[in-house]
């Protein structure tokens, strides 16, 4: 039971790897709020796990919604930071505008919201875990992706900055890169993105919600103490670098 005594945050809980995370945190003794836009969503989770609507583009509402679930579980020492979207497959000079700051809105000012708020609450304590959920298309930039892989190298970036920023403290900020998960975000992408998203992965097939949970669970955990700033490739030997 590492998260005996433990407090969570998860965007994006409701479902995919979102929900994966908060379930093995709850699992192994962690009290945990999933933060999720979407009421369908949110009306399907599992018993015993706390959940609210919110939308982390808003920075005001996130503000709030960090200080009344921090004060209501007694506390927050865990964020996890896994809502995102993909947005169209379209080449740069077919991009929409309008999906551009969309998907940018969500996968970068969202987790920044996030972070800063967290962090400001945890910093007075001096520990702390966030982890932010990157993707490996934030290192290798993915065709006809470029909002999402603007995104997500962004968010490595910002992982870096804070991780860095808050080394004087027992709060560690690490991200995780992963290539195409089984999950429903899946469904935002067509058939033929998905196919060469497959064929990039020397091992043949995608990763698991489940996978992806387990590296995360460990960055949470008081394990992972010398761990900052830094960012962990899953991607069945995708990634180059």
């Amino acid at each position: 039971m590492r998260f005996d005594n433990r407090t969570a945050i998860v965007t994006g809980g409701a479902s995919g790897i979102g929900l994966a995370i908060a379930n093995r945190l709850a699992a192994e003794g962690a009290t945990v709020t999933i933060w999720d836009i979407n009421p369908e969503n949110l009306s399907n989770l599992p018993q015993g796990l706390r959940s609210r609507q919110v939308d982390v583009t808003d920075a005001a509402a996130v503000d709030a919604a960090m200080q009344q679930d921090a004060q209501a579980m007694g506390g927050l020492d865990t964020l996890i930071c896994s809502a995102g979207i993909t947005g169209p497959n379209a080449t740069v000079i077919d991009y929409p505008i309008d999906d551009w700051h969309r998907v940018i809105d969500l996968n970068l000012h969202g987790v920044f919201y996030c972070n800063k708020s967290a962090a400001a609450l945890m910093r007075p304590k001096g520990f702390g875990r966030i982890v932010n959920i990157a993707s490996i298309a934030g290192k290798e930039g993915n065709p006809n992706a470029s909002a999402y892989s603007t995104s997500k190298a962004a968010v490595i970036g910002l992982t870096k900055s804070l991780g860095k920023e808050l080394s004087d403290t027992q709060i560690t900020v690490n991200a995780v890169a992963p290539a195409v998960v089984e999950s429903p975000i899946l469904s935002q992408m067509t058939p033929e993105f998905i196919a060469y998203m497959k064929s990039k992965i020397p091992m043949g097939r995608f990763g698991t919600t489940d996978e992806i949970a387990a590296m995360v669970c460990w960055l949470a955990s008081a394990e992972a103490s010398f761990t900052t700033a830094a960012v962990f490739d899953q991607s069945g030997g995708r990634a180059t670098y």
